[in-house]
């Protein structure tokens, strides 16, 4: 294979081998394409606008510089205290993946990532533990759409990240199974009877696209999050409603090894 010099033309042929479904490649592409800001010292743009901005042209061997290092440090400090240390770490996690797979390509001698760690993720606050059974149950027992329905039951019986639900495609299940396809970047997440049930429901006529959908496209994290909210405010002794994590309960369940 050809040495890329663009950074871009490198992020899209290691999407091209991931083996990742088609939402979680564009999960993946949108956060390295955020660090082509970082590599030439500017701030992405922030918001919807970090989706239709056109990065900056970057020459594959800045990764390699001597200056690097440092300045992914700086953004990945001033990424965490802009979006949280959870969004940022999950950044992270997608650029030292990519990382990995340019330097086994031989397109990279360094590791520019190599000083950054994960920043610890603040545990909930006592009032946001997480659902306590009987209020699961009837969580999941309220007359909600059929898309509401579905992917409550998958977050809570796989107990996987909000934004790796929402980033399945419908051609990333194996249904029979209860289980994601095999990829090489990404946890293979099992789910148990309730998600079993209502899955070939939701995906019912159709082969691929996104799993969860709204009328605009893929659904995104915070129509979810306020469709919980809302749907939950009878059940909530406060009348607040809950959050989707309340939930999704703590990681290392079942479906997220």
């Amino acid at each position: 294979m050809n040495h890329p010099v663009e950074y871009a033309v490198a992020v899209e042929r290691y999407l091209a081998a991931s083996g990742l479904g088609a939402g979680s490649r564009r999960v993946y592409g949108i956060a390295l394409a955020t660090w082509a800001w970082a590599l030439v010292d500017r701030t992405p743009p922030g918001g919807e606008g970090r989706r239709n901005a056109v990065p900056p042209s970057v020459p594959l061997t800045l990764l390699d510089a001597q200056q690097t290092p440092a300045r992914l440090r700086d953004a990945f400090t001033a990424r965490s205290a802009t979006v949280g240390a959870r969004t940022a770490n999950r950044e992270l996690s997608v650029l030292g993946s990519a990382v990995t797979w340019w330097r086994a390509q031989g397109w990279l001698t360094a590791d520019p990532t190599a000083g950054l760690r994960p920043l610890p993720v603040p545990k909930p606050r006592d009032g946001a533990a997480q659902l306590r059974p009987h209020e699961v149950r009837a969580v999941l027992g309220l007359p909600a759409p059929l898309r509401e329905q579905a992917f409550w039951h998958l977050l809570h019986e796989t107990r996987a990240p909000i934004e790796r639900l929402l980033a399945l495609d419908v051609d990333d299940l194996d249904l029979p199974g209860r289980r994601t396809r095999t990829t090489p970047t990404a946890p293979v997440l099992h789910w148990g009877d309730g998600a079993a049930r209502l899955l070939p429901l939701l995906v019912l006529g159709r082969v691929e696209g996104p799993l969860f959908t709204t009328a605009r496209g893929r659904l995104s994290y915070r129509r979810a999050a306020e469709t919980f909210t809302a749907a939950t405010r009878p059940l909530d002794p406060r009348g607040r409603g809950w959050t989707l994590r309340r939930l999704q309960g703590p990681g290392g369940g079942p479906g997220h090894p």
